[in-house]
């Protein structure tokens, strides 16, 4: 039969921290040598959750005055993927 696993407040830290660092379920079951379905179990109760995501920025306001010709705003995106893109707009 199984060993029952021993909680300690180090491998809750460790536990705790590594998925703070967004670190996979599969990782720190690797480093605390459990399965990685008693390392999910575990975070659950914990509460340990991975960090949010980063917001995208707002969109532009579409209220906002003409942008002028060339501007890096509004040329970049139009020659992205094409034969001009890194050239100046001249």
């Amino acid at each position: 039969m199984p060993r029952k696993l021993e909680w300690s407040p180090p491998r809750d830290a460790v536990l705790c921290r590594l998925r703070a660092e967004g670190a996979s379920w599969e990782a720190i079951a690797a480093e605390l040598v459990i399965s990685r379905n008693a390392a999910i179990e575990r975070g659950r109760r914990l509460g340990a959750r991975l960090p949010p995501m980063p917001r995208e920025p707002a969109p532009p306001d579409p209220n906002r005055e003409p942008l002028a010709a060339g501007s890096v705003e509004s040329w970049e995106p139009l020659v992205a993927g094409s034969m001009l893109e890194g050239c100046e707009y001249v």
